[in-house]
């Protein structure tokens, strides 16, 4: 048998391998794949280049109208190239009551765009309390918007007029623009230098790299790039496996094809390392990133790797905030580090983040139809994961509130076991178009269990 073991050094394969009627058992500590394990932590290699470029924002003169609403902004052409935006402030706390809105110079065609709104808050968070929430770098943030390729931006935060809480707006302090290069992963381009013949050592290569592929030991090869879908005898054989025996008919759907950590690109090094996790999945929240709808499927993993810097480089986080994504395409995406049939403590649902998973769609769909593909891709994801956990997705089921702007502390509320964002905290995520597909999710994805 094929596994992973923890050690001083990282974690390693091994072989185990019975011997005799006794069935006693070997451990075979087998090196490293050459590839894997010699690049320090920080990521030198660096065949994941992907940057994050913070700049301050200055107030905007608004002379001979003192009353106008506060506004800060920017303009700034001949930068580095990047493709996914947003802005920070100092207090996660604060919310930003105003308008955020920006225009982008394109990196090839060096035209700009029009002005385009971004989404005035991200929505979403770990716990209060938790440590993730309480770290001395989290910062408050807009949703990411996704621009493509562009070489100069111009962005207007403005705050609301008085308005129902009575008052002129403030915006919050430390208001920062960050502008993300998600980087190419080392298939898409090989490290400098590399010796002729030999694999890259690149920034997907480091121990924590390793330990994110070790994860997923139990049903995938080790630095497999894409988790082979099953049919659903496989996969009931598969849950035997991981689990035992079951007492009775396991409703689970087919395990679907999930593109690891490793298939997208991500830079290991980014992440804080380790895992955490909560007890079991109870609730599955729907999301969309609300990062537009401007993006093509082979763009989708450029997309993820933007939005995972941004999570972690420019909000704080220890990881991308999701434990699943999906693309316009319907091709689900691992997210959170820790093993995808894993229960893997996220920060999706500000509250609602123990005893669930996240799962998002990319693009915004207030107005806009969700591809039907996606919804499916939804539906088996959810099919299989709350299978792993005997949920039926078309119950309801009792989740305890961690604290958000919707359920006090330690309340018990309850919710549909396939719940929107909105659901568990007070936001547009995940918009209204797919917020209204969420009954066909739920039908399907009973379905696809045998129920």
């Amino acid at each position: 048998m094929r596994g992973f073991l923890a050690s001083s050094s990282g974690v390693l394969p091994f072989t185990l391998r019975s011997v005799g009627a006794a069935c006693a058992a070997v451990l075979t500590l087998a090196p490293a794949p050459p590839a894997f394990g010699s690049v320090p932590a920080s990521g030198s290699g660096g065949a994941v280049p992907g940057s994050t470029r913070s700049l301050p924002l200055v107030p905007l003169s608004r002379e001979g109208d003192p009353g106008a609403a506060p506004e800060q902004g920017l303009r700034r052409t001949g930068l580095g190239r990047f493709a996914l935006l947003g802005v920070v402030w100092d207090d996660p706390g604060t919310e930003l009551y105003g308008r955020v809105r920006v225009r982008t110079r394109s990196a090839a065609t060096g035209k700009w765009t029009g002005w385009q709104d971004v989404e005035a808050h991200a929505d979403h968070g770990a716990d209060p309390g938790t440590a993730e929430r309480s770290a001395r770098r989290v910062r408050g943030a807009t949703a990411p918007l996704w621009v493509g390729s562009s070489d100069g931006v111009e962005v207007r935060v403005r705050a609301e007029k008085a308005g129902s809480r009575g008052g002129r707006g403030a915006l919050p302090s430390g208001l920062r623009l960050e502008l993300v290069d998600p980087g190419r992963d080392a298939r898409e381009a090989p490290a400098a230098g590399a010796p002729a013949g030999e694999p890259p050592r690149t920034a997907l290569d480091t121990e924590a790299a390793i330990a994110a592929s070790g994860a997923n030991a139990g049903i995938a090869a080790y630095g497999t790039t894409a988790i082979p879908e099953l049919d659903r005898p496989a996969t009931e054989k598969e849950l035997t496996r991981l689990q035992g025996p079951s007492r009775g008919k396991p409703y689970i759907g087919a395990r679907p094809k999930i593109v690891t950590r490793r298939g997208w690109g991500a830079d290991e090094s980014l992440r804080e390392r380790g895992f955490v996790y909560t007890k079991k999945i109870k609730a599955a929240f729907v999301h969309h990133t609300a990062s537009g709808n401007k993006y093509t499927c082979a763009q989708a993993p450029s997309v993820i790797r933007g939005i995972y810097r941004y999570h972690v480089k420019s909000m704080g986080w220890r990881d991308i905030g999701y434990n699943f994504l999906v693309d316009k395409c319907g091709t689900l995406y691992e997210g959170r580090a820790g093993g995808v049939a894993k229960p893997v403590l996220g920060a999706h649902t500000m509250g609602f983040n123990t005893d669930s998973m996240g799962v998002a769609v990319i693009g915004s769909h207030g107005t806009t139809q969700p591809p039907g593909a996606a919804v499916t891709a939804v539906a088996r994801l959810a099919a299989w994961k709350l299978g792993l956990h005997g949920a039926d997705p078309r119950a309801k089921t009792y989740l305890t509130s961690g604290g958000g702007n919707l359920y006090p502390k330690g309340k018990k509320v309850r919710l549909n076991v396939m719940s929107g964002h909105r659901d568990g905290y007070a936001t547009e995520c995940p918009g209204k178009r797919l917020y209204a597909k969420l009954g066909t999710v739920r039908t399907s994805a009973a379905r696809y269990q045998g129920r």
